[in-house]
Protein backbone atom coordinates (compact mmCIF):
# COMPACT_ATOMS: atom_id res chain seq x y z
CA UNK A 1 0.00 0.00 0.00
CA UNK A 2 1.28 3.44 -0.93
CA UNK A 3 1.65 6.13 1.71
CA UNK A 4 0.73 9.30 -0.14
CA UNK A 5 1.97 12.56 1.40
CA UNK A 6 2.06 14.56 -1.81
CA UNK A 7 -0.95 16.67 -0.83
CA UNK A 8 -4.10 16.78 1.26
CA UNK A 9 -5.97 16.67 -2.06
CA UNK A 10 -5.28 12.94 -2.53
CA UNK A 11 -7.97 11.85 -0.07
CA UNK A 12 -10.94 9.69 -1.01
CA UNK A 13 -14.51 10.30 0.25
CA UNK A 14 -15.45 8.25 3.29
CA UNK A 15 -18.37 5.84 3.16
CA UNK A 16 -20.50 8.30 5.09
CA UNK A 17 -19.63 11.12 2.70
CA UNK A 18 -20.44 8.95 -0.32
CA UNK A 19 -23.77 7.97 1.19
CA UNK A 20 -24.58 11.66 1.71
CA UNK A 21 -23.64 12.40 -1.90
CA UNK A 22 -25.75 9.59 -3.33
CA UNK A 23 -28.83 10.75 -1.43
CA UNK A 24 -28.51 14.44 -2.35
CA UNK A 25 -31.45 16.36 -3.75
CA UNK A 26 -30.39 18.01 -6.98
CA UNK A 27 -31.59 20.40 -9.67
CA UNK A 28 -30.07 22.57 -12.37
CA UNK A 29 -27.63 24.92 -10.67
CA UNK A 30 -27.16 27.10 -13.77
CA UNK A 31 -30.84 27.89 -13.35
CA UNK A 32 -30.34 28.37 -9.61
CA UNK A 33 -32.43 25.29 -8.85
CA UNK A 34 -30.03 22.89 -7.16
CA UNK A 35 -31.19 22.86 -3.50
CA UNK A 36 -28.05 21.17 -2.18
CA UNK A 37 -25.65 23.63 -3.79
CA UNK A 38 -27.82 26.49 -2.57
CA UNK A 39 -27.62 25.03 0.93
CA UNK A 40 -23.85 24.63 0.74
CA UNK A 41 -23.30 28.18 -0.48
CA UNK A 42 -25.52 29.60 2.24
CA UNK A 43 -23.92 27.42 4.90
CA UNK A 44 -20.39 28.46 3.97
CA UNK A 45 -21.36 32.12 3.81
CA UNK A 46 -23.02 31.89 7.22
CA UNK A 47 -19.90 30.38 8.81
CA UNK A 48 -17.98 33.53 7.89
CA UNK A 49 -20.90 35.92 8.34
CA UNK A 50 -20.87 36.90 4.68
CA UNK A 51 -23.83 37.55 2.42
CA UNK A 52 -23.48 34.94 -0.31
CA UNK A 53 -21.41 32.10 -1.71
CA UNK A 54 -20.59 30.56 -5.08
CA UNK A 55 -19.55 26.91 -5.54
CA UNK A 56 -16.78 26.28 -8.08
CA UNK A 57 -14.85 23.20 -9.17
CA UNK A 58 -11.54 24.44 -7.77
CA UNK A 59 -9.80 26.95 -5.54
CA UNK A 60 -7.94 28.27 -8.56
CA UNK A 61 -11.28 29.20 -10.11
CA UNK A 62 -12.59 30.89 -6.95
CA UNK A 63 -9.34 32.85 -6.59
CA UNK A 64 -9.27 33.89 -10.22
CA UNK A 65 -12.92 34.92 -10.20
CA UNK A 66 -12.35 36.96 -7.04
CA UNK A 67 -9.45 38.77 -8.69
CA UNK A 68 -11.43 39.32 -11.90
CA UNK A 69 -14.50 40.83 -10.26
CA UNK A 70 -12.42 43.19 -8.09
CA UNK A 71 -10.01 44.52 -10.72
CA UNK A 72 -10.08 46.13 -14.16
CA UNK A 73 -7.56 45.60 -16.97
CA UNK A 74 -4.37 47.50 -16.21
CA UNK A 75 -4.77 47.26 -12.44
CA UNK A 76 -2.18 45.76 -10.12
CA UNK A 77 -2.51 43.05 -7.47
CA UNK A 78 -0.30 42.95 -4.37
CA UNK A 79 0.61 39.52 -2.98
CA UNK A 80 3.53 37.62 -1.51
CA UNK A 81 6.17 36.28 -3.89
CA UNK A 82 5.28 32.75 -2.74
CA UNK A 83 1.50 33.17 -3.20
CA UNK A 84 -0.51 30.42 -4.83
CA UNK A 85 -2.38 32.94 -7.01
CA UNK A 86 0.96 33.97 -8.53
CA UNK A 87 2.93 30.71 -8.63
CA UNK A 88 0.43 27.92 -9.17
CA UNK A 89 -2.54 29.24 -11.12
CA UNK A 90 -1.12 29.18 -14.62
CA UNK A 91 -0.57 32.91 -14.98
CA UNK A 92 -4.28 33.40 -14.45
CA UNK A 93 -4.03 36.96 -13.13
CA UNK A 94 -2.54 38.12 -16.43
CA UNK A 95 -4.72 35.88 -18.59
CA UNK A 96 -8.10 36.39 -16.90
CA UNK A 97 -7.84 39.87 -15.44
CA UNK A 98 -5.15 41.61 -17.53
CA UNK A 99 -3.63 42.83 -14.28
CA UNK A 100 -0.01 43.03 -13.23
CA UNK A 101 1.35 41.75 -9.93
CA UNK A 102 3.45 43.51 -7.28
CA UNK A 103 5.32 40.92 -5.22
CA UNK A 104 6.29 41.26 -1.57
CA UNK A 105 9.11 39.11 -0.20
CA UNK A 106 7.52 38.32 3.14
CA UNK A 107 8.24 35.87 5.94
CA UNK A 108 7.08 32.39 4.95
CA UNK A 109 4.28 33.84 2.84
CA UNK A 110 3.26 36.56 5.29
CA UNK A 111 3.86 40.28 5.02
CA UNK A 112 3.11 43.42 7.03
CA UNK A 113 0.71 46.31 6.63
CA UNK A 114 3.74 48.53 6.12
CA UNK A 115 4.79 46.33 3.18
CA UNK A 116 1.40 46.91 1.56
CA UNK A 117 1.65 50.65 2.09
CA UNK A 118 5.14 50.72 0.58
CA UNK A 119 3.92 48.90 -2.54
CA UNK A 120 0.89 51.02 -3.42
CA UNK A 121 1.62 52.89 -6.64
CA UNK A 122 1.26 56.66 -6.78
CA UNK A 123 -1.59 58.16 -8.76
CA UNK A 124 0.49 58.58 -11.88
CA UNK A 125 -0.21 57.52 -15.46
CA UNK A 126 3.16 55.79 -15.65
CA UNK A 127 2.12 53.14 -13.12
CA UNK A 128 -0.61 50.50 -12.99
CA UNK A 129 -3.46 51.28 -10.63
CA UNK A 130 -3.08 49.36 -7.35
CA UNK A 131 -6.45 47.77 -6.65
CA UNK A 132 -6.30 44.47 -4.75
CA UNK A 133 -4.33 42.78 -1.97
CA UNK A 134 -4.31 38.97 -1.71
CA UNK A 135 -3.46 37.09 1.49
CA UNK A 136 -2.99 33.30 1.63
CA UNK A 137 -3.76 31.67 4.99
CA UNK A 138 -2.30 29.21 5.63
CA UNK A 139 0.63 29.80 3.29
CA UNK A 140 1.39 26.73 1.19
CA UNK A 141 4.99 27.61 0.25
CA UNK A 142 5.44 28.97 3.76
CA UNK A 143 5.05 25.44 5.09
CA UNK A 144 1.49 25.86 6.34
CA UNK A 145 2.32 29.07 8.22
CA UNK A 146 -0.48 30.97 9.94
CA UNK A 147 -1.08 34.70 9.72
CA UNK A 148 -1.54 36.77 12.86
CA UNK A 149 -5.05 38.17 12.69
CA UNK A 150 -3.92 41.45 14.25
CA UNK A 151 -1.66 42.05 11.26
CA UNK A 152 -4.49 41.22 8.87
CA UNK A 153 -6.60 43.88 10.59
CA UNK A 154 -3.78 46.40 10.07
CA UNK A 155 -3.62 45.46 6.39
CA UNK A 156 -7.37 45.94 6.14
CA UNK A 157 -6.97 49.45 7.57
CA UNK A 158 -4.37 50.27 4.90
CA UNK A 159 -6.69 48.87 2.22
CA UNK A 160 -9.67 50.89 3.47
CA UNK A 161 -7.66 54.10 3.61
CA UNK A 162 -6.41 53.58 0.05
CA UNK A 163 -9.58 52.18 -1.57
CA UNK A 164 -8.12 48.71 -2.11
CA UNK A 165 -10.03 45.44 -2.01
CA UNK A 166 -8.79 42.55 0.14
CA UNK A 167 -9.08 38.88 -0.86
CA UNK A 168 -8.31 35.82 1.24
CA UNK A 169 -7.04 32.70 -0.47
CA UNK A 170 -8.32 30.52 2.33
CA UNK A 171 -7.59 27.16 0.74
CA UNK A 172 -6.51 25.97 4.19
CA UNK A 173 -8.20 28.62 6.35
CA UNK A 174 -9.86 25.96 8.51
CA UNK A 175 -6.42 24.60 9.39
CA UNK A 176 -5.49 28.06 10.62
CA UNK A 177 -8.72 28.57 12.54
CA UNK A 178 -8.41 25.14 14.15
CA UNK A 179 -5.02 26.08 15.58
CA UNK A 180 -5.75 29.67 16.62
CA UNK A 181 -9.31 29.23 17.86
CA UNK A 182 -10.24 32.46 16.10
CA UNK A 183 -13.79 33.16 14.94
CA UNK A 184 -14.41 32.71 11.22
CA UNK A 185 -16.86 35.61 11.31
CA UNK A 186 -14.06 37.98 12.26
CA UNK A 187 -12.45 37.06 8.95
CA UNK A 188 -15.73 37.74 7.18
CA UNK A 189 -15.72 41.28 8.57
CA UNK A 190 -12.22 42.01 7.27
CA UNK A 191 -12.12 40.51 3.77
CA UNK A 192 -14.12 41.59 0.73
CA UNK A 193 -13.92 38.06 -0.67
CA UNK A 194 -12.86 34.72 0.76
CA UNK A 195 -12.09 31.49 -1.09
CA UNK A 196 -12.41 28.29 0.95
CA UNK A 197 -11.35 24.89 -0.34
CA UNK A 198 -13.36 21.77 0.47
CA UNK A 199 -11.11 19.23 -1.27
CA UNK A 200 -7.97 19.68 0.82
CA UNK A 201 -8.05 19.03 4.57
CA UNK A 202 -11.83 18.70 4.58
CA UNK A 203 -11.66 15.69 2.26
CA UNK A 204 -14.25 16.27 -0.46
CA UNK A 205 -13.54 15.00 -3.98
CA UNK A 206 -14.10 18.37 -5.68
CA UNK A 207 -14.90 21.94 -4.88
CA UNK A 208 -14.31 25.37 -3.39
CA UNK A 209 -16.64 28.20 -2.40
CA UNK A 210 -16.17 31.92 -3.03
CA UNK A 211 -17.73 34.17 -0.40
CA UNK A 212 -18.58 37.86 -0.49
CA UNK A 213 -21.33 40.45 -0.74
CA UNK A 214 -24.40 39.42 -2.71
CA UNK A 215 -23.83 41.86 -5.58
CA UNK A 216 -20.21 40.76 -5.95
CA UNK A 217 -21.16 37.07 -5.95
CA UNK A 218 -23.81 37.77 -8.58
CA UNK A 219 -21.06 39.24 -10.74
CA UNK A 220 -18.84 36.26 -9.89
CA UNK A 221 -21.56 33.83 -11.00
CA UNK A 222 -21.57 35.43 -14.43
CA UNK A 223 -17.79 35.10 -14.75
CA UNK A 224 -17.93 31.48 -13.55
CA UNK A 225 -20.17 30.89 -16.54
CA UNK A 226 -17.62 32.54 -18.85
CA UNK A 227 -14.94 30.16 -17.53
CA UNK A 228 -17.18 27.16 -18.17
CA UNK A 229 -17.73 26.55 -14.48
CA UNK A 230 -21.52 26.45 -14.59
CA UNK A 231 -22.52 22.98 -13.45
CA UNK A 232 -25.91 21.35 -13.68
CA UNK A 233 -26.72 18.77 -10.97
CA UNK A 234 -23.74 19.84 -8.91
CA UNK A 235 -25.53 19.04 -5.69
CA UNK A 236 -23.92 15.61 -5.62
CA UNK A 237 -20.63 17.43 -5.09
CA UNK A 238 -22.24 20.04 -2.86
CA UNK A 239 -23.49 17.33 -0.51
CA UNK A 240 -19.90 16.28 0.09
CA UNK A 241 -19.09 19.87 0.99
CA UNK A 242 -21.94 20.06 3.50
CA UNK A 243 -20.79 16.81 5.08
CA UNK A 244 -17.22 18.08 5.27
CA UNK A 245 -18.21 21.35 6.96
CA UNK A 246 -20.31 19.41 9.47
CA UNK A 247 -17.85 16.62 10.27
CA UNK A 248 -14.30 17.24 9.11
CA UNK A 249 -13.24 20.60 10.54
CA UNK A 250 -12.78 19.45 14.14
CA UNK A 251 -10.56 16.53 13.15
CA UNK A 252 -7.94 18.76 11.45
CA UNK A 253 -6.00 18.81 14.71
CA UNK A 254 -5.22 15.13 14.12
CA UNK A 255 -3.48 16.06 10.86
CA UNK A 256 -1.53 18.80 12.63
CA UNK A 257 -0.45 16.42 15.37
CA UNK A 258 0.82 13.86 12.86
CA UNK A 259 2.63 16.58 10.90
CA UNK A 260 4.52 17.59 14.04
CA UNK A 261 5.35 13.94 14.74
CA UNK A 262 6.52 13.54 11.15
CA UNK A 263 8.78 16.57 11.56
CA UNK A 264 10.30 14.99 14.68
CA UNK A 265 11.04 11.83 12.71
CA UNK A 266 12.63 13.80 9.88
CA UNK A 267 14.69 15.79 12.36
CA UNK A 268 16.48 12.58 13.31
CA UNK A 269 17.29 11.58 9.74
CA UNK A 270 20.86 12.27 8.63
CA UNK A 271 20.01 13.65 5.19
CA UNK A 272 17.62 16.37 6.46
CA UNK A 273 19.40 19.70 6.88
CA UNK A 274 16.52 22.00 7.86
CA UNK A 275 12.81 21.76 8.64
CA UNK A 276 10.50 24.76 8.53
CA UNK A 277 8.44 25.27 11.70
CA UNK A 278 5.35 23.05 11.52
CA UNK A 279 2.18 24.94 12.43
CA UNK A 280 -0.50 22.95 10.63
CA UNK A 281 -0.46 19.96 8.26
CA UNK A 282 2.44 20.84 5.93
CA UNK A 283 6.01 19.68 6.53
CA UNK A 284 8.67 21.39 4.41
CA UNK A 285 12.32 20.37 4.70
CA UNK A 286 15.64 20.83 2.95
CA UNK A 287 17.99 18.00 2.09
CA UNK A 288 21.67 17.96 2.90
CA UNK A 289 24.10 18.94 0.11
CA UNK A 290 24.81 16.10 -2.25
CA UNK A 291 21.30 14.64 -2.27
CA UNK A 292 18.93 16.09 -4.85
CA UNK A 293 15.18 16.21 -4.42
CA UNK A 294 14.84 13.97 -7.50
CA UNK A 295 17.00 11.22 -6.04
CA UNK A 296 15.33 11.47 -2.63
CA UNK A 297 11.85 11.19 -4.10
CA UNK A 298 12.78 8.23 -6.29
CA UNK A 299 14.38 6.43 -3.35
CA UNK A 300 11.33 6.77 -1.11
CA UNK A 301 8.92 6.05 -3.99
CA UNK A 302 10.61 2.68 -4.42
CA UNK A 303 9.38 1.99 -0.86
CA UNK A 304 5.85 3.22 -1.73
CA UNK A 305 6.26 6.54 0.10
CA UNK A 306 5.26 9.59 -1.94
CA UNK A 307 6.07 13.29 -1.53
CA UNK A 308 6.65 16.26 -3.87
CA UNK A 309 9.56 18.58 -4.71
CA UNK A 310 9.09 22.17 -3.62
CA UNK A 311 12.26 23.87 -4.80
CA UNK A 312 15.95 23.06 -4.96
CA UNK A 313 16.67 20.27 -2.43
CA UNK A 314 13.32 21.04 -0.82
CA UNK A 315 10.58 18.50 -0.15
CA UNK A 316 6.97 18.94 0.94
CA UNK A 317 4.92 16.34 2.81
CA UNK A 318 1.28 16.97 3.73
CA UNK A 319 -0.75 15.03 6.29
CA UNK A 320 -4.46 14.44 5.73
CA UNK A 321 -7.45 12.40 6.85
CA UNK A 322 -6.31 9.28 4.97
CA UNK A 323 -2.88 9.35 6.64
CA UNK A 324 -3.17 7.22 9.76
CA UNK A 325 -1.07 6.56 12.85
CA UNK A 326 -0.14 3.20 11.35
CA UNK A 327 1.08 4.91 8.17
CA UNK A 328 3.07 7.37 10.29
CA UNK A 329 4.79 4.40 11.96
CA UNK A 330 5.50 2.86 8.54
CA UNK A 331 6.90 6.19 7.29
CA UNK A 332 9.29 6.31 10.21
CA UNK A 333 10.43 2.76 9.49
CA UNK A 334 10.99 3.51 5.79
CA UNK A 335 13.00 6.68 6.46
CA UNK A 336 15.14 5.01 9.14
CA UNK A 337 15.84 2.05 6.89
CA UNK A 338 16.84 4.23 3.95
CA UNK A 339 18.70 7.05 5.63
CA UNK A 340 19.49 5.99 9.21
Amino acid sequence: MKIDLRSDTVTKPSGEMLETMFSAKVGDDVLGEDPTLNELENKAANIFGMEAGLFCPSGTMTNQIAIKVQTSPGDEVICDSSAHVYNFEGGGIAFNSASSVRLINGNRGRFLASDVLDNINPDNVHYPHTQLVVIENTSNKGGGSIWKFGEIEKIKKVCSENNLSLHLDGARIFNALTETGENARDYGKVFDTISICLSKGLGTPVGSVLLGKADLIKKARRFRRVLGGGMRQGGYLGAAGIYALDHNIGRLKEDHKRAKQLAEILGKISIVEEILPVETNIVMFKLSPGLTETNFLKTIADENLLAVPFGKQTIRMVTHLDFTDDQLFQTRSILRKLFG
